[in-house]
């Protein structure tokens, strides 16, 4: 069976297989990690606290990636690709996806509409992310 990563390079497509390093690899996982804990931070406004566990999810996403020896072109393809970098189900990618969606309202059309339960279901998501590459 071909490999569904190495299926997305190539000209015009969105990965480009690199070696895998270990400091950049390092660095994605420490930042995702003090910011999923700073977005658990209840005092915090909703929409820091969702910008915060979002860019948590992508480094924790891109560290998958990278472990496998790829490098994304572009934000969304590492949340696409995570039942093969990591194994995770439709529970996770979902909700990154529409936290993605969210993410781009809010960045290109200010229209960034967040609330606890998005906040709750981006966490759960992202711990998971955590959880799964620490196996």
């Amino acid at each position: 069976m071909a490999n569904p990563l190495e299926n997305l390079c190539g000209p015009g497509k969105p990965l480009k297989a690199e070696a895998p390093d270990a400091n950049e690899i390092a660095g994605l996982l420490r930042t995702g990690i003090a910011r999923l804990h700073d977005a658990r931070n209840a005092a915090l406004a909703l929409e820091s606290r969702f910008d915060l566990a979002y860019n948590a999810a992508h480094a924790l996403s891109l560290a998958a990636l990278r472990r496998m020896g790829y490098r994304s072109g572009n934000r969304y393809i590492v949340f696409q690709v995570l039942p093969h970098t990591l194994g995770l189900g439709p529970e996770v990618w979902r909700v990154l996806d529409k936290c993605h969606n969210t993410r781009n309202l809010g960045e290109y059309e200010g229209l960034l509409e967040v609330d606890e339960r998005l906040i709750t279901d981006l966490i759960a998501a992202t711990q998971a992310l955590s959880d799964a590459m620490r196996r």
